[in-house]
């Protein structure tokens, strides 16, 4: 008879770590094999019980559990606070580790009604009372700083009566507190009294004390003279100039750190990605993509939302894509970043289609979610679902409808043409109506050639907004349009006696790291001949190919062979005709302008991509424009 096989045994049971009930068991051992690398209050609850089924809980084990508490945030249950208050009454509170740690993990104001109590205390009770003020006062900024500045020097004068002032760690938590506070004088005068005492944890909090309050030469003066930086330095450097709009000089320093050998922290990325993603620079963000992968940081949520946007707003949508579709967790953040970079690039049907992914995976939208959503509806001319979003947003989801809702509403409908509805919008809105809506509404009526509700609306504007520049060009348009160059020229007069100057219009465009800036009819470019001589190349072949310039755009009564003149040096032309001195055959031509693409111009570019087979991808002031083979990808709806 053949042997039978037996059955196989059931896997065993995944079972608890164990240990000895022994006293000279060392609690702090046993707390790192029964908690996670960063414990909840649900695990430390746990692993107290484990201790006191052990019989380990005693009163010289407690304070351990104390020491890995997490801080506890602001406004919690009471059961939460107690159960702290609790451990600290049990154990051997006549320690100062066990008084410091209570002070740690307890919020503003508690720390501070509690310190005079404290039967023991030492240096570090002082840097956990001021850690407790400066996390209160970075979490709500809202928050008048004078009142808690006294709370701080009041702190302050009693570790100076303890003896405690002169302790490095103390000293760091003053420097950064009162750098917290936007007191740079109080922060510079703790920082210089003491300058044996200080590490690169004190030249760090004056440096960031200083980006604070946007004093980003101060902070560079510092980094300067620092004895030794570590990537915390270098963050705050890149953040600091990011803060203050010195974009490009952000970027520089970032690539500085890397080539000096630091490893770039996750706010050095983040905020890197940041300043390329506001220049629209694809060859920089992709350098700092690069870093992340070359160092095989794991792409976090923060990251990995960073990284979406990035792409989203360098052109680069199809990337874009792939990294959010790679993430194995994604926040909000990241859909709403990728919502909206599909609305920008005028994929509008794909952004929805995204946005109900969205909702079916369980997440909440929020109000940036809407203006995502609306503004898809808007560039791909969907009415009817725009609407429909419109009232979902406050119906379903209780979302109050703000001002760039509206702007995205009547953007919508003055497109599509429903410039009366949109009016009715504006005039029916709960809240004062910013003057951006009528400009959108001056905008339609030159789009539609509305020339009387044009004049009206813009003499409006003008009204409203005297130094406001648009107002004054759109409203010259619509009289050009009309060809009343004598309301031309008065509206010009008018904006010259107000001292309003015409916003210059510029071009951005990279090329093997280097970004160079185009103005209309430069000629300061150190290739300025090459160039002009490339663009009189690329206007022969497109007369060649029947292209003919649209002057429409030029507000001046003069003859069309000067307006022709004047629109053949725009910024983006001279952009193009560099690109096709520096840029390889295969490569898309990118370039960012700040102001909206005009007609011709618009045409130019589709017609050169079609003449030279050269693909085309422009970020204006607005929108993308991805052009290849003479079309252009928000199909002349802009």
């Amino acid at each position: 008879m053949p042997f039978e096989t037996p059955p196989p045994s059931p896997p065993a049971a995944r079972r608890a770590p164990t240990f000895q009930a022994n006293a000279g068991t060392d609690a702090r051992q046993l707390l790192r094999a029964l908690l996670p690398p960063r414990p909840a209050l649900r695990h430390v609850l746990q692993a107290h019980a484990r201790l006191a089924v052990l019989g380990l809980a005693t009163a010289c084990a407690l304070p351990q559990l104390l020491a890995v508490l997490p801080r506890l945030p602001p406004g919690g249950a009471d059961a939460s606070y107690s159960y702290p208050l609790a451990l600290f009454r049990s154990s051997n509170s006549s320690s100062a580790f066990a008084s410091n740690h209570l002070l740690r993990v307890l919020p503003h104001p508690l720390p501070l009604s509690l310190f005079p109590r404290l039967p023991r205390r030492n240096p570090h009770s002082f840097t956990f009372l001021l850690a407790s003020l400066s996390n209160h006062l970075d979490a709500d900024h809202t928050v008048g700083s004078s009142a808690y500045r006294f709370l701080g020097s009041h702190v302050h004068a009693l570790a100076v009566k303890a003896g405690a002032a002169g302790d490095l760690y103390v000293r760091n938590a003053l420097v950064h507190f009162y750098g917290v506070c936007g007191d740079v004088a109080a922060m510079r005068r703790v920082f210089d009294e003491l300058p044996l005492v200080r590490d690169v944890v004190t030249w760090n909090a004056v440096l960031a004390g200083y980006v604070r309050v946007g004093m980003v030469g101060d902070a560079r003066e510092v980094f300067d003279i620092m004895p030794a930086r570590d990537e915390v330095s270098w963050s705050s450097l890149v953040g600091g100039y990011v803060k203050e709009g010195e974009l490009e000089v952000a970027l520089r320093v970032f690539r500085n750190m890397v080539a000096q050998g630091l490893k770039a922290n996750e706010a050095a990325i983040v905020t890197a990605l940041s300043a390329a993603a506001q220049l629209g620079l694809l060859e920089q963000g992709k350098f700092v993509h690069e870093v992340v992968q070359r160092e095989r940081m794991p792409v976090s949520v923060n990251v990995g939302a960073a990284l979406v946007d990035m792409y989203s707003k360098c052109g680069s949508i199809a990337t874009a894509r792939e990294v959010f579709d790679a993430m194995s967790r994604r926040d909000v953040f990241a859909w709403n970043s990728m919502i909206c970079g599909l609305a920008a690039h005028g994929l509008g049907h794909d952004a929805v289609m995204l946005f109900e992914k969205f909702v079916t995976e369980g997440f909440c939208p929020t109000s940036i979610t809407f203006v995502g959503v609306l503004n898809a509806c808007s560039r791909t001319g969907l009415v009817d679902k725009g609407r429909w979003y419109f009232r979902l947003m406050s119906e379903k989801y209780g979302i109050e409808s703000e001002m760039e809702h509206y702007g995205c509403m009547v953007d919508l409908l003055s497109r599509a043409g429903l410039v009366q509805e949109a009016i009715e919008l504006i005039e029916g809105m709960p809240i004062a109506p910013d003057p951006v809506l009528w400009g959108t509404i001056l905008s339609a009526c030159k789009r539609h050639a509305l020339v009387d509700l044009g004049i009206t609306v813009g003499n409006k504007l003008i009204e409203l907004e005297p130094a406001h520049d648009g107002h004054y060009v759109l409203l010259a348009s619509i009289y050009a349009t009309a060809k009343k160059w004598g309301e031309v020229r008065k509206v010009r007069k008018l904006m010259c006696n107000r001292g309003t100057s015409k916003s210059a219009g510029w071009s951005l465009m990279e090329a093997h790291g280097i970004v160079h800036r185009f103005l209309v009819g430069d000629m300061d470019h150190k290739d300025s001949v090459q160039i002009y001589n490339m663009l009189g190349m690329i206007d022969r072949r497109l007369a060649e190919a029947g292209y003919v310039p649209d002057v429409s755009s030029v507000l001046h009564d003069i003859g069309d062979e000067e307006k022709v003149h004047a629109i053949k040096v725009h910024s983006e032309r001279l952009a193009i005709a560099y690109a096709f001195i520096v840029v390889d055959a295969g490569s898309p031509i990118r370039i960012v302008k700040n102001l909206s693409v005009c007609g011709d111009c618009h045409e130019f570019s589709k017609m050169v991509t079609k003449v030279f087979s050269r693909e085309i991808i422009v970020r204006d002031g607005s929108r993308f424009h991805h052009m290849k083979d003479g079309e252009c990808s928000c199909h002349d709806y802009w």
